[in-house]
């Protein structure tokens, strides 16, 4: 489940009009279904969205010894979203399968301009986020802002005594064309310089009046059922002399698909000989499924893995229903296919999901399990982590997270 923070930050990116999906960084969002993070120990978060610019969060933990954290962050966009816990949408809160949409056309330059009296007085957006860790009085620090409508800053930085230097930093300066996105990177440690790259075939949402006239897709493999992206990455040290780079591919349905939403990836490292392809499906409405494999021809070792996510709901399809024709009536428009089919996504975010259940199954017989629900005013995670191949110690870490926000 995502921390508070995350979640407003998250709110950031939807209000600056970003889109975080088109990105070779998150090229494999399938992984959501199998890396998900199971809490260790007990612990409590306690956070408030104060006023619509600006949030704070408190942690406390026990895990051997007792440790915690507080955070602040400021955001010179307002945020109009739900705050207290028992509002959040609890879909909102969870890393599962994503639907990931159409690509939209860049805003133009000209349209973030705002004149008055003959003189610019328009801003960028910008965010400012801080988290302070004891007992180990490590800072970490993040600052965002949005340059231009398809570019955007971001600089993440670390202070700990026990790093070299004292800290590290980490600057990205992200394009996003629609099209295409790329993204550069410096981090310093070890003077690495990297560059990411992501190409989407089909579809180009610059220039809409020279695309194909709309029509119903004949095949899961059409552009407009479905996108196939492909990018690369390639970081370089100067100070090590050394540097790697990887290239994936990823095709995933888009709501205007009829059928199950599935989503396909591959990624390869060849200087590492790492191999890995994955498999995710929405097999229902309360049902996403994915399996992957990772090889390194190196060591000629693989690791198949599975997991699934499973939702409760207590709201049945004859009231989403109704609910959809209450919002039509009430103007809030639904995401609607060019078949006049309501987008399976709207359905979701208007129920009141109760809980999810995630599970995951590796071949080495280690498996994990991580319920997430609302309890009155409360967000609750319970995970633990199990070794079937250890018959005299079977169970492994077990935690707690309680989460409150107003």
């Amino acid at each position: 489940m995502l921390e508070f923070m995350d979640y407003v930050q998250s709110a950031f990116y939807a209000a600056s009009r970003w889109n975080v999906d088109n990105s070779y960084a998150s090229l494999t969002t399938s992984n959501n279904l199998l890396d998900f993070r199971t809490p260790h120990g007990v612990r409590l978060h306690v956070s408030s969205l104060s006023s619509p610019n600006f949030a704070t969060s408190y942690t406390l933990g026990s895990k051997g010894v007792v440790d915690g954290s507080f955070s602040f962050l400021f955001s010179s966009l307002g945020l109009q979203v739900a705050s207290k816990s028992n509002d959040l949408p609890l879909g909102h809160l969870v890393r599962g399968y994503r639907h990931l949409q159409e690509l939209q056309k860049p805003e133009e330059g000209w349209q973030w301009e705002i004149w008055h009296r003959g003189k610019r007085i328009d801003t960028r957006d910008t965010l400012l986020y801080g988290r302070f860790y004891l007992p180990t009085s490590t800072l970490e620090a993040l600052y965002l802002r949005r340059i231009s409508p398809t570019r955007l800053f971001r600089l993440n930085t670390v202070l700990d005594s026990s790093l070299p230097s004292g800290g590290t930093a980490l600057s990205q300066l992200q394009n996003d064309y629609g099209k295409y996105s790329t993204e550069y990177l410096f981090s310093t440690d070890a003077a690495l310089f990297g560059f990411r790259g992501l190409y989407n075939f089909g579809y180009d949402p610059r220039y809409p009046e020279h695309q194909p006239s709309t029509r119903p897709p004949s095949h899961p493999w059409d552009h407009q059922s479905g996108r196939l992206s492909v990018g690369g990455e390639l970081y370089f040290s100067p100070v090590n002399k050394s540097g790697g780079l990887s290239t994936g591919l990823r095709f995933t349905t888009l709501p205007v698909h009829t059928g199950f939403p599935y989503t396909m990836t591959l990624t390869v490292n060849p200087l590492m000989g790492s191999l890995n392809s994955s498999y995710a499906v929405k097999a229902g409405r309360n049902l996403a499924l994915c399996s992957r494999f990772d090889f390194n021809v190196y060591s000629y070792e693989s690791d198949v893995s599975v997991g699934l996510e499973l939702w409760k709901r207590d709201l049945d399809t004859a009231w989403a229903r109704s609910m959809l024709r209450r919002e039509w009536q009430t103007k809030v428009a639904p995401v609607v296919d060019d078949n006049g089919f309501i987008s399976s996504d709207f359905v979701e975010r208007q129920d009141d999901a109760q809980g999810v259940l995630k599970a995951r199954l590796g071949i080495d017989g280690k498996a994990t399990v991580l319920w997430e629900t609302r309890v009155k005013e409360l967000l609750v995670g319970v995970g633990a982590g199990f070794n079937l191949r250890k018959k005299d110690q079977v169970l492994g870490n077990v935690g707690l997270e309680i989460s409150y926000s107003s």
